[in-house]
């Protein structure tokens, strides 16, 4: 016998009640839409004199991170140390990976660098100061010059670095900025700094409440970090000559991105010449003697403003930028089809550290972890050697 079961029909919902689920953010935070592109502006800065590159060195918790923060005007920002955008670094409190901004005074435009301040990360420091023309040394004023200040100063001093000193903290309690401008001053001299890198400026500041003077009596806070700008743009000389735009374009790869959308990304200053998307050029390897890597087309240029990358649609000498097309590792050279040399590039000191990771022999092996064999463990670690400052063998 056949049954059949009946069922009471009601009307459906209507179409307002549904909702669309939301999409899935960009694996690398650029814009806020990534579908309908990315922010853009018409060209990056063509001009080489208007152009500084200076990078913000120092020991560890002697102020780099807020000084950052202050340039970019991001005191208004209720989040502190917005360049440290990791979550280890926001949760140890220092910064581990380099990162790069973009700030515009008077019609200048100025790439700062902020730099690593633990001599662990130090492979980072030297990679980046070869994008820089000039440096600013923050100094804690009232612990003074520390082993890192050394380091990283004597890596400034063997690139001819134009410094800037930067005695911060000087409105804590015990502070001795006077005493601790001498101890700067001794420190340049034994690391062996010619005569040229001993005239530099000196600021005091207080980067927590974002001042600095070129006076330690002068009590006039109004300006805020005003004075250090204008000390950027007068000390730190530009990246090139203007006749450098007239050459083959040339890039020198200093750190790495991955998007899943736009591929490998890379950051780098553009030594020689000028690039357009869409135009042809090629990945040549420093180790290689300029063996040619990959050859491709400039699929996207971006500068960054603040935190915010910005898609321009050309490149020019002196500038420091993002560039996506080919795959190029750190100190290669990606360049126009003609040019067959590639840049030399900055050469870091070897790791200090040796790690050996073996096969687990513990009772719970198995148990945790999605990815635990030895070949997708070195797979791993080839994949993050790429853009650091440490070797797999």
């Amino acid at each position: 016998m056949l049954r059949i079961s009946h069922r009471v029909l009601q009307a459906p919902p209507p179409w307002s009640t549904f909702k669309l689920a939301p999409r899935l953010p960009p694996p690398l935070a650029w814009t806020s839409n990534y579908r309908k592109g990315f922010s853009t502006i018409s060209t990056a800065t063509c001009d080489p004199n208007l152009i500084r590159n200076v990078a913000i060195i120092a020991h560890i918790d002697h102020g780099k991170t807020t000084i950052c923060d202050r340039l970019m005007g991001s005191s208004a920002v209720t989040v502190d140390r917005v360049m440290d955008s990791m979550s280890l670094e926001k949760q140890r409190g220092i910064t581990i990976m380099s990162k790069y901004t973009r700030v515009d005074f008077e019609g200048h435009v100025l790439n700062v660098v902020d730099t690593p301040g633990h001599a662990d990360f130090g492979g980072e420091v030297e990679r980046v100061l070869g994008m820089c023309s000039g440096c600013c040394l923050i100094v804690c004023g009232t612990e003074g010059p520390m082993a890192q200040s050394k380091y990283v100063l004597s890596k400034a001093i063997e690139q001819n670095l134009k410094p800037i000193v930067v005695i911060n903290k000087v409105d804590r309690e015990g502070s001795r900025p006077h005493e601790v401008e001498s101890e700067v001053l001794d420190l340049f001299i034994s690391l062996g700094a010619p005569d040229e890198l001993l005239d530099y400026p000196v600021l005091f500041a207080s980067a927590r409440e974002g001042w600095a003077v070129q006076d330690m009596d002068d009590t006039d806070h109004s300006r805020g970090m005003a004075p250090l700008l204008e000390a950027i743009v007068a000390t730190v000389p530009p990246p090139c000559a203007p006749e450098a735009l007239s050459e083959p374009f040339r890039f020198a790869v200093n750190s790495l991105q991955t998007d899943s959308y736009v591929g490998r990304v890379c950051l780098g200053k553009v030594h020689t010449g000028q690039v357009k998307v869409g135009d042809s050029i090629k990945a040549l390897s420093r180790e290689d003697d300029g063996g040619v890597l990959q050859e491709g087309k400039v699929t996207k240029i971006f500068c960054q403003r603040g935190m915010e990358k910005l898609a321009v649609d050309a490149a020019y000498a002196g500038d420091i930028l993002w560039l996506a097309g080919v795959e190029a590792n750190v100190a290669d050279t990606i360049a126009a089809p003609e040019v067959v040399v590639p840049l030399q590039t900055q050469k870091m000191d070897p790791p200090t550290l040796a790690i050996t990771f073996s096969a687990n022999d513990s009772p719970l092996a198995g148990q945790e972890g999605k990815y635990v064999t030895g070949s997708q463990v070195i797979g791993r670690l080839h994949k993050v050697s790429k853009p650091t400052s440490f070797a797999v063998l």
